[in-house]
């Protein structure tokens, strides 16, 4: 307790509580914050040796949804929380990648950041805190970090920007951004919206950044108080000054030569025979150092390729900076699916499936959120076959999940409301070809999917993934339109941005280096209209609107209200009435609290007759109407009608003729269909009938 600190700060109109010192004393770092009533803790650990043979930074991040957080138990047999949900992957995605391009090159020692939901108040989300809070739990530890970042959500209600907006607030937003990034630069950006201009989301970027600055403030000023030393006794890798200038000096020429090839693969072949010669050559001068003459050859082919685009403005396939590859679509190719298209851009090449189902189909959901349900539903497949590999199948991971996320993002405020179209809506994209931006083709795929099967949609959507190249030394800065793989991966951003020709709905942006400022975010937002626009018109040539009618394979829906009282009539005792009229009809229903009925099948016909029993059951008996019935039961005093499901009077005996009836049977009999009248309703729900007539 005697290491126990408490620091204060506000982010946005909440007093926020850092707190260190007290808990989980063998972490690297830790701390817990709290915002009002929502409290997230962060552990962070370093491995004391980095893994043998390791290549790759080996950061991981984990946020945990604790149930008892929000006071629920979970699901499932075990009641225990198991697999983490979508959101909790996407969470963790937004802690990893404002940090990621701040720990130092050549770190390979295993990092794991762990930001765990203790406690939560709709009103203050977790995911924002939990990424501050991962700042700071990096920045007090002695991990080596180029921190700290700030991070917050961003609301824009009538007109006004909003920093960690509420419930009501975030459902009354034309925009849900959530930024992050350090005093000096944006890091990453991602966001949905609801058709909002360039300016506006840029204004909002930029308000938040504002915010952004004092949290970094306010957790130097807590480094400060700490007097956080770094470990400075890390084994970082590094290549070997002599032999990065030798292979360098060797290879550069071939390397410039093997960057003229703009087909792909053509190039490809040339760089593993330019490889094969450089191991060959330095075998015998640099034994046993294959991996860092491969690391070298890695920084020449980026330097080249970077040189080309920033000193040239030739991009890797000859491209100009602003050029878009070559684009065709097609539609409605599986001919049993609800809606089917296929978008292709270059080498790049997505195929969606859509399918519609009632609402009973929609995704339930268990997590922190108050949304119990989903009734869109996208997702990204990407198999290895799409890159030339030879993998067997994996499930989806934390990429693939996020992929889907965002082209959900990017169609769910174009979709038609639930009463104006109530049906679940599953859109599947799988990856055919992949070499760059396979999470925008799947925006453009799944729009065409969608409009092939009819949703009626407001408006296309397109997307399109911007590039940066930053020269810092030469003060140059290159922005590329529909970045490719080898742009992607030897560049500086990745900046998706999807939207119609009226406005942004969705944006993703991740950062390899320290930051970009306002200049380019403004130039890549407008290159990224631009774009769009030029996408929409190639897919809008295939298809231009949604289909009058929808396939004859998806499910017809019929909606009509009944009295909310009578929900339970229509559903019987342990659901055996509405059991009954399924079996009759073959067809689903879903029936809404408030008295909504949908009624979903591919025929027709059985749709109204589902209809019809569900009214009739529905339908209270009025005194003085005529009905139809038939007679169930005889006694001695009188006979008993049914009268449709559910419902049933008796004809007094001397109620079935004007004249003296000495037995009921003198004039029905079982199994008799009569025309009756009724004349009484008691206020137990019996009922007289009269005898009308009887019918053949």
């Amino acid at each position: 307790m005697e290491k126990f600190r408490q620091f204060e700060t506000t982010i946005g109109r909440t007093k926020v509580i850092v707190e260190t010192g007290k808990y989980c004393m063998q972490s690297n770092g830790s701390c817990i914050v709290r915002a009002g009533d929502t409290v997230v803790m962060v552990n962070v650990t370093m491995s004391k040796q980095p893994r043998p043979g390791q290549d790759f930074f080996p950061l991981s991040v984990d946020f945990e949804e604790k149930m008892y957080s929000v006071g629920k138990i979970p699901g499932g047999w075990k009641r225990r929380e198991g697999r983490p949900s979508d959101q909790a992957i996407l969470t963790s995605r937004l802690i990893d990648r404002p940090l990621r391009p701040l720990f130092p090159k050549g770190l390979f020692n295993d990092v794991s950041v762990i930001a765990t939901a203790l406690s939560v108040d709709y009103d203050i989300a977790p995911e924002p805190i939990a990424m501050f809070a991962s700042s700071v739990a990096l920045s007090i530890s002695d991990i080596p970090f180029g921190g700290p970042t700030g991070s917050c959500d961003v609301a824009l209600v009538d007109g006004k920007y909003i920093i960690n907006p509420t419930v009501a607030e975030r459902e009354a937003s034309r925009m849900d951004l959530t930024v992050a990034g350090t005093k000096d630069a944006v890091l990453m950006v991602e966001a949905g919206a609801k058709e909002v201009t360039e300016e506006e989301m840029l204004q909002g970027i930029l308000f938040a950044h504002e915010e952004i600055k004092k949290q970094v403030a306010f957790q130097e000023e807590i480094v400060k108080a700490l007097g956080v030393k770094k470990n400075e006794n890390i084994e970082y890798y590094t290549i070997p000054e002599d032999l990065a200038k030798d292979v360098h000096d060797y290879a550069y020429e071939p390397m410039v030569k093997v960057m003229e090839n703009f087909d792909r693969h053509v190039r490809e072949k040339a760089l593993e025979e330019l490889t094969d010669n450089v191991q060959e050559h330095f075998a015998e001068i640099y034994p046993e150092k294959v991996r860092e003459i491969n690391d070298v050859l890695y920084k020449l082919e980026k330097e080249v390729m970077r040189s080309k685009i920033i000193d040239k403005g030739v991009r890797p396939d000859g491209r100009k900076l602003e050029e878009i590859r070559p684009i065709w679509c097609e539609t409605h190719i599986l001919p049993r699916v609800h809606g089917s298209a296929v978008f292709t851009r270059g080498e790049t090449q997505v195929l969606d499936a859509v399918t519609l189902g009632s609402l009973s189909d929609m995704q339930k959901l268990e997590g922190l959120s108050e949304e119990d349900e989903k009734r869109y539903m996208h997702q990204y497949n990407f198999p290895a076959y799409s890159t030339g590999e030879a993998r067997g199948l994996k499930t989806p991971g934390r990429r693939e999940i996020g992929h889907g996320a965002l082209a959900e993002r990017s169609l769910v405020p174009v979709l038609p409301s639930e009463e104006e179209f109530p049906y679940a809506i599953r859109a599947v994209s799988e990856v055919l070809s992949s070499n760059g931006s396979t999470s925008q083709a799947s925006v453009c795929a799944s729009c065409l999917a969608l409009m092939d099967a009819g949703v009626p949609i407001s408006k296309p959507v397109a997307g399109v993934a911007m590039g940066l190249i930053k020269d810092v030394d030469k003060n140059k800065v290159a922005v590329l339109t529909d970045i490719q793989g080898l742009e992607d991966f030897l560049g500086d951003m990745d900046f998706k941005v999807a939207g119609t020709k009226d406005g942004i709905t969705a944006i993703q942006m991740d950062i390899k280096i320290k930051g970009i400022d306002e200049n380019i975010l403004r130039t890549a937002l407008a290159h990224a209209r631009t774009g769009r626009l030029y996408i929409l018109d190639k897919m809008t040539a295939v298809l231009d609107k949604p289909r009058a009618e929808l396939s004859p394979y998806a499910p017809k829906i019929i909606t009509f209200n009944i009295n909310p009282d009578k929900i339970k009539d229509v559903i019987g005792s342990g659901g055996k009435m509405i059991n009954k009229i399924i079996d009759a009809t073959n067809v689903k229903i879903d029936i809404e609290d408030d008295g909504r009925v949908m009624v979903a099948s591919t025929d027709t016909e059985m749709n109204e007759k589902a209809k019809a029993m569900i009214l009739d059951i529905a339908e209270d008996l009025e005194v003085g109407k005529m009905y139809s019935g038939k007679v169930v039961k005889i006694l001695q005093f009188g006979a008993f009608v049914e009268m449709g499901f559910n419902k049933e009077g008796m004809i007094h005996i001397s109620k079935l003729s004007k004249e003296r009836v000495e037995k009921v049977e003198d004039v029905v009999k079982v199994g008799d269909n009569v025309e009756v009248e009724v004349i009484k309703i008691d206020d137990k729900g019996r009922v007289d009938l009269r005898l009308i007539a009887k019918q053949q």
